[in-house]
């Protein structure tokens, strides 16, 4: 049986840049998961880049982020943690 994650967003209008961190990372690292467009990523280093790759979840080479291959999915989670510290580094050195 499953378990489901137990992961709590906890300033919830930071959901939507996680999902773009999420897509990027997935393109950074040449994981084709779903849909990956400029729309999605928003004005990301990489939606140009990705312009070309279509725009329906049907499209050939995608995968759904359920039929992932775990050790990939924990690569773009090890990756976005290693964002996310960087930026609070950073945050930190400023003050």
């Amino acid at each position: 049986m499953a378990r489901r994650s137990s992961n709590q967003v906890v300033v919830p209008e930071s959901r939507e840049a996680l999902r773009q961190m999420k897509y990027e990372i997935a393109a950074e690292l040449g994981l084709m998961v779903g849909a990956i467009t400029p729309d999605r990523l928003g004005h990301t280093e990489f939606a140009s880049e990705l312009g070309s790759l279509g725009s329906s979840s049907g499209e050939a080479g995608t995968v759904p982020w359920a039929q992932l291959a775990t050790r990939d999915a924990g690569s773009v989670g090890g990756y976005i943690t290693r964002k996310l510290v960087q930026q609070a580094e950073q945050a930190l050195n400023q003050l």
